[in-house]
């Protein structure tokens, strides 16, 4: 059995939510706490120089964003956490979906001023799919925002999940006094702090006056409070939550490192040890003895010095050894890896061993692509790491014609990465980048230059959508090659994809091709 001592002390998530709700700064204080780093990082302004610790690429610190995921692994007390701070812009959303797949629960951060916003819509609508255990951090108590009642009411409306306070809120704003830990029975009294907190007061007996003293006119308002949400929410349940049916919310201010540490201890106590993994031939459980493990992100150029490109792999079972050949399922090869890294996003260590729920890097020279899975020997393909058909699309052209060189190199392994998808058109050999979203071509050309000293220019071109096609009729693809040669494109991979100029294209292709199934998103098999 692999170490079950080491598996029960790891806990792995996601951080996910619109952009501005404060997620990377919340993942700075819980870095904080973990002694990962000694100073929080400034977030919003460029013009300080002590960035955000996850936002660690150039232009994440020029545009105050996230726009790509970061890997955080440290110790809290008895606990391994490694914790994913997903991109919250829209135009990323690939990204992030990718990213669910290898955590086992997610805290979401909602803006207590702006509520639910769509995008925390849809990436929470992945973890239910997913049955993911999901905890809710409402942020930024400490300015004047919606009322706690009124916000429960509506991410129990807008993101179909049912919630139970673990903690609750002191007045908001300028007479934000506080929180009280409904979980664990504290009161923590607010004192704009950014880097040190303080423990809480124990607090049993709400009805004494001494909470007056404390909280002064809150007190009463408190008290009501706390007997609504008694009779109104159900009682925490930590099953209920492990199955992805409840979800504890807790209330603070990450810039002010308020709330966090209560969190922080809940989550450490109550979220999900590494989960297993299904596969295309059975259930892979962490406790197995063997090794396996899936990408699910590469990244390039993480040391901009060395031109590297990094593998992301989640382990699912077993424990991963420095230095042992293991079996590319895909490439059908073994492989070594001589200095498999462990993340403090863009600083690396170099680790001998790792266990379920870790994230590893793997040094690569290409052979890896998001989705392989890597193994001691069995041949087993984890699922459910599609790419998406993209919904924009532009013609990408070479700028500078004596860089052509590292133009394809960067489009390569930028594509690679997931950011975008390359497509080549059958007939006309034009390169075709496709996004779901536009800030991805901004992101795609500043790397470009910025990473390869290539530079590229786009010109539009009218796409509806793409679908990759199968089919067993011969006759019908033939027809339809040569029928809409011109629409047909070739991916990375090698696999034919039609390039639908409008909706009625798409709809006319498949009442004439009955036999040809259309796919979007790239996980499917073959005919």
């Amino acid at each position: 059995m692999a170490n079950k001592k080491e598996i029960n002390r790891r806990r792995t998530f996601a951080i996910i939510s619109h952009p501005d709700a404060g997620k990377t700064t919340l993942t700075e204080k819980l870095l904080l706490f973990g002694g990962a780093i000694q100073v929080a990082g400034a977030v919003k302004s460029n013009k300080i120089k002590k960035t955000a610790t996850s936002d660690w690429m150039e232009i994440e610190r020029q545009r105050g964003i996230s726009v790509a995921t970061s890997v955080m692994g440290f110790d809290y007390g008895d606990h391994k956490i490694n914790i994913l701070d997903t991109p919250g812009h829209q135009d990323f959303a690939e990204d992030t979906f990718r990213t669910l797949t290898a955590v086992d629960s997610v805290i979401v951060v909602i803006d207590v001023a702006k509520g639910v916003e769509p995008q925390t819509e849809k990436l929470v609508e992945v973890c239910r799919m997913r049955k993911t255990p999901i905890m809710v951090f409402i942020n930024k108590l400490d300015r004047p925002g919606k009322e706690a009642f009124d916000l429960l009411d509506e991410i129990e409306e807008k993101l179909n999940i049912t919630v139970t306070p673990l903690s609750w809120p002191i007045g908001m704003g300028n007479s934000f006094k506080g929180v009280y830990n409904i979980y664990s029975k504290n009161l923590h009294l607010f004192k704009p702090s950014r880097q040190v907190v303080e423990e809480g007061i124990q607090f049993d007996d709400l009805s004494s006056p001494e909470l007056e003293k404390l909280v002064d006119k809150g007190a009463a308002t408190l008290r009501n409070d706390l007997e609504l949400v008694d009779g109104v929410y159900p009682d925490f349940e930590k099953e209920t939550y492990l199955k992805g049916d409840l979800s504890p919310v807790f209330f603070g201010s990450a810039l002010n490192n308020f709330g966090v540490k209560e969190l922080l201890d809940v989550f450490v106590e109550i979220a999900p040890s590494p989960i297993g993994r299904e596969s295309d031939i059975r259930y892979v459980r962490p406790e197995e003895e063997a090794f396996t493990g899936f990408v699910f992100k590469i990244h390039a150029n993480m040391d901009p010095n060395h031109r590297d490109r990094i593998a992301f792999v989640r382990i699912v079972s077993g424990t991963f050894k420095r230095n042992t050949a293991y079996q590319h399922v895909r490439l059908n090869r073994q492989l070594k890896f001589a200095s498999p890294t462990a993340f403090m996003a863009q600083k690396k260590s170099i680790v001998d061993e790792a266990f379920p729920g870790d994230i590893v890097g793997l040094h690569d020279t290409g052979n890896f692509k998001i989705g392989d899975t890597v193994t001691e020997g069995e041949i087993l393909n984890f699922k459910g790491i599609p790419s998406f058909s993209p919904t924009l699309f532009r013609y990408v052209v070479n700028a500078d014609p004596m860089r052509a060189k590292q133009l394809a190199k960067g489009i390569d392994q930028l594509m690679d990465e997931g950011v975008a998808q390359l497509f080549t058109g059958k007939y006309s050999g034009r390169k075709i980048i496709g996004t779901v979203g536009t800030l991805q071509f901004e992101v795609i050309q500043y790397r470009l230059e910025h990473e390869y000293t290539a530079k590229c220019r786009y010109e539009s071109i009218t796409l509806y959508k793409t679908a990759w096609f199968v089919s067993k009729n011969k006759a019908q693809l033939e027809d339809f090659r040569a029928r809409k040669g011109s629409q047909i494109a070739i991916d990375k991979e090698g696999r034919e994809v039609f390039m639908a100029d409008s909706q009625f294209s798409l709809q006319m292709a498949r009442e004439k091709y009955p036999d040809i199934k259309f796919y979007f998103t790239s996980e499917f098999e073959p005919e």
